[in-house]
């Protein structure tokens, strides 16, 4: 097997890369709004962590449960090589798509200023992710020929543990410097 710098193996250098571009641009989106909002550094401080432990730990599993579904895949067809373009823009859209599911009730409750969104925005971006966590657990179970509804409780649980982690976070780190 081929060794890099220090050790470093290059087939776990797409993953490097790909958490640490997102890790690199999700922070500084975080900061950058914040910042841009003219919040305190408390509030920089706070969702910079939770983004830090609660999206690396969603990437993680993410591409754990991804390679575990090619490899699945892979035993049952003899599949030719996938297309780098394809799966990026699938990652894309896919990522665009279903990242906007949470935030919908909160675009719905800015646009029409209806006083029950406003007060249960964030109970609706809760229902409408955990749906959208078990849609693609199913799908990534129909995929993979395995059960459809352990896989969708497995999303979700894992959508729940990374939630868990960003308030826990969010909580400390107020905790800490407020």
């Amino acid at each position: 097997m081929k060794r890099g710098f220090r050790g470093f193996q290059y087939k776990y250098l797409p993953e490097f890369v790909y958490g640490g571009t997102d890790g690199a641009i999700t922070t500084f989106a975080i900061v950058s709004g914040v910042l841009g909002a003219s919040l305190s550094s408390s509030i920089v401080l706070i969702l910079g962590f939770a983004n830090l432990f609660a999206d690396g730990f969603s990437m993680a599993v993410s591409n754990y449960l991804s390679t575990k579904s090619r490899n699945d895949l892979q035993k049952k067809v003899k599949s030719p090589k996938i297309n780098p373009m394809k799966t990026a823009s699938v990652t894309f859209v896919s990522f665009f798509v279903i990242g906007f599911i949470p935030l919908f009730s909160f675009v719905a409750a800015a646009v029409s200023g209806t006083e029950s969104i406003l007060r249960n925005q964030f109970i609706y971006s809760a229902v409408l992710t955990l749906a959208a966590l078990g849609i693609v657990g199913w799908f990534k179970g129909k995929v993979s020929e395995k059960n459809e509804l352990k896989s969708s409780i497995q999303t979700m649980f894992i959508g729940g543990i990374a939630a868990v982690l960003a308030f826990s976070v969010g909580y400390f780190v107020k905790s800490l410097v407020g």
